[in-house]
């Protein structure tokens, strides 16, 4: 070693001191939106995807989860002018929601789900979303609930062939019907035995004991949607306690996206307090 890479080794020496003596925090979160916590204004065309990106990115909000419902179109143009306005503002496009019902008792309407898929997996590949979320749907008539999973689990696995394909994982959320509680929930994912699927994990939706529920989601959990409520041992909903949450998360390994989703009625003064609150939160826990 010369005496110039000398001095500047010891020149050096106290930052990397200074730096290794910090606590390394323990996680890795992003903070995201789920867009359908303005489903009233984008319905009404009172604001648009574009605008909302820019929302997000005056927020210091990392990522969208692009509830595609009020899309005006699915158009290459629309898509790639989308995907432009989440690059220059610094938001990640990381989820795109769908109307996919995954438990159908026939064939044919099984096949319709899975196009249902191919098409929005599509779509996601070309806003640059890793991610598709998709609902269980409800238990067929005259159908018993493990019925109605293998069919799910069907559909799931085979949607998630195509998805895989393009490096994008799909999530099966806990919310209505077949999938209102975790354990259904987790059984679909299990049974289509794919590493391309697993979990929406919706914490707010879990109707009973939200956080001992979110415990049978937790080795499945792929994508995340945090309400300001969860239910306590009762059923009646409680404040969150996001910072619990994401502990859960963190130590069963799960790194990734934790999105908003507001269903009240007062967004416009709700969601920006709402994503200060989840902005300080990640920070404090994640790298």
């Amino acid at each position: 070693m010369n005496r110039r890479q000398l001095l500047t080794t010891l020149a050096a020496a106290p930052a990397l001191a200074q730096i290794n003596s910090q606590p390394v925090p323990k996680f890795r979160f992003r903070s995201g939106l789920v867009a359908y916590s303005y489903r009233k204004e984008l319905a009404a065309k009172t604001m648009s995807y574009d605008d909302l990106i820019r929302r997000l990115s005056d927020w210091g909000i990392d990522g969208l989860d692009c509830t595609v419902y009020w899309f005006p179109d699915t158009s290459p143009g629309y898509l790639a002018g989308l995907r432009k306005t989440a690059f220059k503002n610094g938001v990640q496009i990381y989820n795109a929601g769908v109307r996919v019902q995954l438990s159908q008792p026939t064939p044919e309407l099984q096949l319709a789900e899975l196009e249902n898929i191919r098409k929005w997996v599509d779509v996601a590949d070309r806003l640059g979303a890793g991610h598709v979320r998709v609902f269980g749907g409800n238990v067929p008539k005259g159908a018993t609930e493990q019925q109605a999973i293998a069919w799910a689990a069907e559909v799931l696995k085979r949607g998630a062939e195509y998805a895989g394909s393009k490096g994008i994982m799909l999530g099966v959320e806990n919310d209505y019907g077949l999938t209102v509680d975790a354990a259904p929930t987790a059984a679909i994912v299990k049974q289509a035995a794919t590493s391309w699927a697993g979990v929406n994990a919706d914490t707010g939706n879990l109707r009973m004991d939200g956080y001992k529920q979110l415990e049978i989601l937790l080795p499945y959990v792929t994508s995340v949607h945090l309400k300001s409520q969860v239910s306590a041992p009762n059923g009646k909903k409680q404040p969150a306690d996001w910072t619990r949450l994401l502990g859960m998360l963190g130590n069963s390994g799960y790194k990734g996206y934790v999105g908003i989703e507001y269903e009240g009625a007062e967004a416009e003064a709700e969601i920006p307090r709402l994503a200060a609150e989840l902005r300080t939160v990640v920070r404090k826990l994640s790298v």
